[in-house]
């Protein structure tokens, strides 16, 4: 009787292992993110509403941080930039990376070569791409050099050297850095359409155009929508690439709210005021990802439901 009892508990208790072991897995990187994320920011908050200068403080300033953070000059530049940048990066992105994944989803020859090519700059961090860029749009090294070398010595192109075109030279260089991720997700929700819905359209006698227009494109809205999230938290995390390309110049002109967070906090030695600016950018995160997060629920739940 007692053999018989421990050969079922040992199923039970291999059940059960197998069962723990995703949860111990799991269990260290979300109590890492936990501690990383949800603390962190909340120590983050209190110091902006302290007196905290060289060090933390414990003194109470209610919003004093932000009032003056918002009547500075270089943040609400530092914000518009911010929003410029998102807002044209954005779009410039989604649209090349849709244009490539459209053009590689012709079955063209060497798809793998051009698929490796395009998602490249990916794999490049943000000070290399800013610093490699720095060169081409550099009046005496770069673009404007070799052309008036051939000859066309009116050319100008300095775009980073012009406090009008600086934030441009950016918004380029972040198109070029993200359109291979764009590519890669767009070529995946292209490929995953149901191809008899195209074929039909095909016999109806649908131009390619108006296939892709009114059947394709709508068919991969929720790919729009993830790659909007991503490129625009991307955009608002903006740091290295300013920082490589203009070093946030000239003047103010690409100055962006992470750059002014670093020199409020190791530069000016503001940690209050630094920490305030810190809780607006998680703010503008939030804006971003809190919507899509409780959109993804909502469409689980029409899932499940259906």
């Amino acid at each position: 009787m007692s053999v018989s009892i421990s050969r079922r508990e040992k199923p039970v208790l291999r059940t059960r292992l197998l069962e723990a072991t995703p949860i111990a897995v799991v269990a260290p990187s979300l109590a890492a993110s936990f501690v990383y994320v949800f603390l962190f920011v909340g120590w983050t908050f209190y110091i902006s509403l302290s007196d905290s200068t060289l060090l933390p403080s414990l003194g109470f300033v209610g919003i004093k941080n932000y009032l003056t953070l918002w009547t500075n000059r270089t943040w609400t530049v530092a914000y518009t930039n911010l929003l410029f940048f998102s807002v044209f990066s954005v779009l410039g992105t989604m649209a090349l990376g849709l244009l490539l994944a459209i053009l590689i989803d012709q079955k063209v020859r060497l798809e793998a070569f051009w698929r490796t090519i395009f998602l490249y700059p990916m794999a490049v961090s943000f000070i290399v791409t800013g610093t490699v860029w720095s060169w081409l749009y550099n009046p005496q090294t770069g673009v404007q050099h070799l052309l008036r070398a051939m000859g066309l010595s009116n050319v100008v192109f300095a775009l980073t050297t012009d406090r009008n075109t600086a934030i441009w030279a950016i918004i380029i260089t972040g198109i070029w850095g993200g359109a291979g991720f764009a590519m890669a997700l767009f070529l995946a929700g292209l490929r995953s359409v149901d191809q008899d819905i195209v074929k039909a359209a095909q016999i109806d006698g649908a131009s390619w155009f108006r296939i892709y227009a009114r059947v394709i494109l709508p068919s991969i809205r929720p790919i729009f929508l993830a790659v909007t999230v991503v490129l625009l938290q991307s955009a608002i995390k903006t740091f290295e690439l300013a920082v490589a390309l203009t070093n946030s110049g000239p003047g103010t002109a690409t100055t962006f709210p992470a750059a002014y967070v670093y020199n409020l906090l190791f530069t000016r030695g503001k940690i209050g005021e630094g920490a305030a600016a810190a809780v607006m950018i998680v703010a503008a995160l939030a804006i971003v990802l809190v919507p899509y997060s409780l959109y993804l629920g909502w469409r689980k739940r029409q899932a499940s439901s259906t």
